[in-house]
């Protein structure tokens, strides 16, 4: 999947508000806060960098890719989607560094109170990094890309960095691998190989 440009306020005209977390006021409790970084891909020193420097956790989504660099070909990851990033952190912490750098800026959640930002289940991100974490050949999907067809059982997950978890399995015609579907609702989805040994049909 080509990395892709969201819209300023919004990753998705149809994100699902029943399936994002509203903060609720609670400026001092941590959250997954979805981010956009606004600065080119190539600069010096993206949001993500500032702030682990400033001891922030960061999530970012990023794929293989074979790139020039000096006139040789290499092999780095990169963002899936350019300038979307995921903090962990206290919104009080995070609000000052957001109104000191004009190209950090939050998502908003649709449907929400005024400017309240988007923030993802902490149980949906775990599961999503550890399905990022589990592959080496990830691949990502926007949720408008996935089809019905493309969806097969409901399994639950025994052993491995997914234990415990119930996914969808994706149908792959003609494969013996199995894959299966980790999502963060409206926003990524990602497709992960797992071993047919820990799957158990629901």
């Amino acid at each position: 999947m080509a990395a892709k440009n969201y819209p300023p306020h919004s990753l998705s005209a149809e994100t699902p508000t029943h399936n994002v977390v509203s903060t609720g006021g609670q400026k001092h409790q941590k959250h997954w806060f979805v981010m956009r970084d606004l600065k080119r891909p190539n600069a010096k020193l993206p949001a993500y960098k500032m702030l682990e420097d400033k001891c922030f956790e960061v999530f970012i989504p990023t794929k293989w890719q074979v790139v020039t660099k000096l006139g040789k070909r290499v092999r780095e990851k990169v963002p899936v989607i350019n300038g979307l990033l995921f903090v962990h952190s206290e919104r009080t912490l995070l609000d000052p560094i957001v109104e000191l750098n004009s190209t950090l800026q939050y998502y908003y959640r649709k449907g929400g109170g005024y400017c309240e930002p988007m923030v993802v289940r902490d149980d949906d991100m775990d599961k999503f990094i550890s399905a990022v974490n589990s592959s080496q050949n990830s691949v990502f999907y926007s949720p408008q890309e996935i089809t019905p067809d493309m969806i097969g059982s409901k399994v639950h997950i025994i052993g491995g960095n997914l234990d415990g978890y119930d996914v969808s399995l994706l149908k792959i015609k003609g494969s013996r691998k199995k894959r299966i579907f980790v999502e963060l609702p409206g926003i990524i989805v990602v497709s992960v190989e797992i071993e047919p040994e820990f799957i158990q049909l629901i």
